[in-house]
């Protein structure tokens, strides 16, 4: 009875032992992290994620390091510029493991390494510049300071992925007189504004006078055209009307054949009619002269012949009825 209890403790103790053992050996990893295994304290291999097995009381887990991309908070710095002016710099810094094992084993603190290399590399780099160059210089530094870094930090089997610069904090007194100097040169801006938007709206209105200017010189222009050009097509008309008048005149004593004293007649009161115009003027030649004394001298016998043969028409009248009376 005794025997078979002890073998039965046996049994259970034995295979409390191989639990005990099955569970040391299998091990998790999870994603994004990896196993540094040692067995006998020499470094055996890398985890990666997933399930592995090691051999309880010989393989020891030295450390476990992820893969993410890690952040290093670098705390703010006093660094003196080239012109000796004392800033203080807040620097954050961005990396990620590539080699788990360098970075277990090639330095005693991964975190402590970047943050004393990146204080000792702003002072070299920020100390090299002048203040305002380190205010309008930032991105410059931030990849001069990623370079360095990730040079320095490759043998550690560390990748740097950025390095930002968060803060640059001059002294009180620094601040005041750069506060004093931005206020001056807003205010010198604006004047420049002012007095160029003065200057815009000045050449502004002087275009549009000008313009102005321009559009009624060619207005008066366009209108003085379209006058004389409507005075010639009158004066046209006139003439036209005028010379239609003569055709007709002439075509209806060509028709009635007229002898020349008649042609004479008519040419002169065609004549006076054309000097009648408000706009005509006639030069009458000096040869024209006899022309016209003859042709007085013709109305006036004409006239003479006239009377003289009213004066007969009288008489024979008169004659006719004295026969009428007897």
């Amino acid at each position: 009875m005794v025997e078979t209890i002890i073998s039965i403790a046996i049994t259970l103790l034995i295979i409390a032992l191989l639990v005990f053992l099955i569970f040391k050996s299998i091990k998790v990893v999870k994603q994004s992290e990896v196993y540094i295994i040692e067995r006998l304290g020499k470094f055996h291999k890398v985890a990666d994620a997933g399930l592995t097995f090691i051999i309880p009381f010989i393989d020891h887990i030295r450390s476990v390091v992820s893969l993410k991309q890690q952040t290093l908070d670098i705390p703010p710095q006093e660094v003196i510029t080239k012109d000796n002016v004392t800033i203080t710099i807040d620097t954050v810094v961005f990396y990620r493991i590539i080699d788990p094992a360098k970075a277990v084993y090639e330095i005693q603190s991964l975190r402590k390494g970047l943050e004393y290399l990146s204080l000792t590399t702003i002072r070299d780099i920020v100390g090299k510049m002048l203040l305002d160059e380190t205010f309008s210089s930032r991105d410059e530094i931030n990849v001069s300071l990623k370079a360095s870094l990730d040079d320095s930090t490759f043998q550690w089997g560390c990748k740097i992925d950025r390095v930002e610069i968060k803060d640059i904090t001059p002294p009180a007194d620094i601040r005041d007189a750069m506060e004093k100097e931005m206020n001056a040169e807003r205010n010198k801006r604006a004047l420049i504004l002012e007095a160029e938007g003065k200057k815009q709206s000045e050449i502004t209105l002087a275009e549009g006078k000008k313009a102005a200017a321009i559009l009624e010189a060619e207005a008066k222009r366009e209108a003085r055209i379209r006058t004389a050009a409507g005075e010639a097509e009158a004066i046209r008309r006139v003439a036209e009307a005028k010379a239609k008048e003569i055709e007709d005149v002439y075509s209806a004593m060509m028709k009635s054949k007229p002898d020349d004293r008649l042609v004479q007649l008519k040419s002169l009161e065609a004549l006076k009619e054309v000097a009648n115009g408000e706009s005509n003027k006639v030069f009458i030649p000096f040869e024209a002269t006899s022309a016209l004394g003859s042709l007085g001298a013709i109305k006036e016998v004409m006239s003479d012949d006239k009377k003289h043969k009213e004066h007969n028409k009288n008489d024979e009248e008169e004659n006719s009825d004295e026969d009428k009376k007897d």
